[in-house]
């Protein structure tokens, strides 16, 4: 047997000490996931900014002086029979109001007030509470606390409308930032949960690739290992950082998708290497040499494109490139250590309860197979077969550019769900502005002088004169601070609040407050969301530019050329522009998606672009290195290229074909839950696997490695210096390339059927 590398030595280790292996990492498992449960998590839904744009320092003063940035949840109560004019109208909305007053542990009771109150008092925003036809009004109330602790108390507010609607003849509904993130939390809970309704499908497709129940069972196992205690160190994490509340459903997804395929192209390279005679151990040692190896510079390559998340300075990102490369790196070293060692207590039991007319037992498909013709067919026409295939993922990417980008907020949350109810009526018959206002915070010597009152004043005419940037409180002053909140038009993320917070901070402010010396901030949910739409924009071009850089050095140490990194980087992008085409498409111009079960919405979530390539981008790397690696290594025993990819691509091609079922699978669960930006990502993801592992894969890849024959493994002579870590186990004293010749094909036809299936 020849010498091993490291990871080969890795894993014959392992296999020898596989007890003390399998011990030592259930041990951590136990471990982790006691000490993460008696903790418990701290997930949030708020999204904090590390860069200190306006809307995050607005939000810092106000948690300053009001100990939390104030969330107003509003009561809607509503009437087809009768007005607000009506006594019994009247009489119901001040037996809310005096209740919700005696919560002061939920409520600032002074916050507590009604259309009747502003009205008798002479308010002028006492209109604002009231619908046109009258049939509708609104009972503000400001939570206590933050937006996590505000999010418990709103239980409490169903609980007060439930019992005064009650046989009442009236329609009661709650809405307000809190609400839709306590919504939010409950449908992301069920999305989890339905995740686990595909792992069937999954299991079934690990079977048909396999042939056999246990070895189908080894990548599950795997997986759940990964994804068990991921889960327990990012809940330790988020002692120190509070990470996104969805940060679970990411592990679980990501985890499912590398924990299975890693573990699957290990357990198949290891039965093929004993059915080409090595007992156990050499068998585990080939593989770590190959299978694993390829694993661990996959993984890194994911991990390279998770980190760019981690540029961006906003916790969302960060809590999902977190999240992701948690559960991506233990994949690895599970997959690296672990797996060889139960590999190394099952033997050949992996291949039991095999199932009929399914056994492959680790064979790989000779020369007439399915994989072999399409081979055969892609080389011998591979200008047409890379053009059609390229013209395919152009067309696919067209929407794309059509794209328009925001924050969907309240709309894309199911219209089953009340607070969906609370946010149409608001939007349609209010603003939609009222479930997040908008808060002007003046910072001065002196908030309550001459001059400051008269800066407010001239910003209220200003308010009036604009017509749809609506006052809704008197301003609050403390100390050297002043706030007041403003109602800005359309549901607080789209175009017209968008608009109407640059009016304000752009024009109206500066006019107002021109030579009073104050630091004005505007901050509140639409201005958070406007920061994060400027960040997105800001560091897209970084992100992508450090992902590509860093991913094309490491993919040339590993295949020892400029031609593959290059190459792999294109396909890479063609297939993550077909998927945000098809996104676009079925998601926001709506083509397929009633038939498909999909809600369509009028914005693709601002972050999803950035976060989907740096997802795809490392899950689309996969393919790649296992496949090109199985090349790399054919070529260096035979310096044959057409023949070297012809039998990379049918020795890899069902077991990557199981891998992107697999895959598929799984983000279709995502796709299928009830939050529409769960439904972005599950079929961007879906779609960009499905494309790679069958266009890119299938026909891109063989076809242009066929028209540039040798050059694909050109390597100039001032970069040898480079370390050399490629995937491939090196024989003995493999022979130098041939050079490429300039305009020369490469001799000799197709040949695909030279070489031995089990020829390695």
């Amino acid at each position: 047997m020849p010498s091993l590398g490291w990871p080969g030595r890795l894993a014959t280790w392992s296999a020898r000490h596989r007890w003390t292996v399998i011990g030592l990492w259930l041990v951590a498992l136990v471990v982790i996931s006691g000490a993460s449960a008696s903790v418990g998590g701290v997930f949030t839904t708020e999204i904090e900014y590390t860069n200190s744009p306006e809307s995050q320092e607005a939000k810092d003063l106000l948690e300053d002086v009001n100990g939390a940035e104030p969330l107003t949840e509003t009561v809607i109560v509503r009437s087809e029979a009768q007005t607000v004019d009506d006594p019994e109208f009247q009489a119901l909305v001040g037996s809310l109001v005096e209740e919700l007053r005696q919560h002061p542990e939920a409520f600032d009771p002074a916050s507590v007030t009604s259309y009747y109150e502003l009205s008798a008092a002479g308010v002028p925003q006492a209109e604002g509470l009231v619908s046109e036809d009258r049939r509708t009004t609104l009972i503000p109330a400001t939570l206590v606390g933050t937006l996590d602790e505000s999010t418990e108390k709103v239980d409490l507010v169903h609980e007060i409308i439930a019992a005064h609607e009650a046989d009442s003849g009236f329609d009661l509904l709650t809405g307000g930032f809190a609400s839709i993130n306590q919504t939010f939390t409950e449908v992301s809970e069920n999305d989890l949960a339905s995740e686990f309704m595909v792992m069937p499908f999954a299991f079934i497709i690990l079977i048909v690739v396999f042939g056999a129940v246990v070895a189908a069972f080894v990548p599950m196992m795997i997986a759940f290992l990964a994804i068990g205690i991921s889960i327990g160190v990012v809940t330790l994490l988020s002692q120190i950082w509070p990470l996104s509340f969805f940060v679970t459903n990411v592990i679980l997804t990501i985890g499912l998708a590398v924990g299975i395929d890693y573990a699957l192209f290990i357990v198949e390279r290891f039965r093929e290497q004993r059915r080409q005679g090595d007992d156990v151990v050499q068998a585990i040692g080939h593989t770590g040499d190959t299978a694993s190896r390829a694993v661990l510079f996959s993984g890194i390559t994911v991990v390279i494109a998770l980190t760019g998340m981690l540029i961006v300075p906003a916790s969302i990102f960060r809590s999902i490139g977190l999240g992701a490369a948690t559960v991506v790196i233990l994949s690895v070293l599970i997959s690296l250590t672990a797996l060889p060692a139960l590999l190394s207590a099952l033997g050949d039991h992996v291949n039991r309860l095999s199932v009929p007319f399914l056994s492959r037992n680790g064979h790989v498909e000779g020369d007439r197979g399915f994989w072999a013709g399409a081979a055969r067919t892609v080389m011998a026409r591979p200008a047409i077969s890379a053009l059609l295939a390229g013209g395919l993922l152009v067309a696919l990417s067209v929407p794309y550019f059509s794209m328009e980008l925001g924050a969907n907020g309240a709309a894309s949350i199911p219209e089953s769900y009340e607070v969906r109810r609370a946010f149409d009526i608001l939007n349609d018959e209010f603003s939609a502005g009222r479930l997040a206002p908008t808060s002007i915070v003046v910072q001065a010597d002196d908030t309550g002088s001459t001059e400051i009152a008269e800066a407010f004043d001239r910003l209220g005419g200003l308010l009036a004169a604009d017509g749809e940037i609506q006052v809704i409180s008197q301003v609050e002053t403390a100390e050297r601070f002043a706030i007041l909140n403003v109602s800005l038009p359309g549901d607080g993320a789209d175009d017209p609040a968008i608009d109407a917070l640059e009016r304000l901070r752009e024009d109206y402010i500066p006019q107002a407050f021109e030579g009073t010396g104050a630091t004005v901030l505007v901050g509140g949910n639409t201005a958070l969301n406007a920061d994060l739409f400027t960040m997105v924009d800001e560091y897209t071009p970084i992100v992508f530019a450090f992902v590509l850089g860093l991913s094309f050095v490491l993919l040339l140490l590993v295949f020892r050329s400029i031609v593959v990194p290059a190459k792999a980087l294109v396909m890479n992008l063609l297939s993550v522009g077909a998927a945000y085409g098809v996104v676009v498409a079925v998601l926001q111009q709506g083509f397929l998606a009633d038939q498909l079960g999909f809600q369509t919405v009028e914005k693709i979530e601002a972050w999803l672009p950035l976060f989907l390539f740096t997802i795809l981008f490392g899950l689309s790397m996969d393919y790649h290195v296992f496949l090109l690696s199985r090349i790399r290594e054919r070529y260096d025993e035979t310096h044959r290229n057409s023949e070297s990819v012809a039998f990379g691509l049918r020795s890899t091609a069902n077991i990557i074909t199981g891998a992107a079922a697999i895959m598929v699978v799984v983000f279709s669960g995502f796709a299928l839950g009830e939050l529409v930006m769960f439904q972005q990502i599950g079929l961007g993801l879906a779609v960009a696997v499905f494309l790679d592992a069958t266009v890119v894969r299938t026909v891109l890849v063989p076809s242009t490695m066929r028209l540039l024959g040798d050059w694909n493994w050109y390597l100039p002579s001032w970069l040898e210096w480079l370390p050399d870590l490629r995937v491939e186990r090196q024989p003995g004293h493999p022979v130098p390339a041939p050079a490429p010749a300039i305009g020369v094909a490469e001799r000799g036809a197709v040949e695909v059927g030279v070489a031995s299936s089990g020829d390695d």
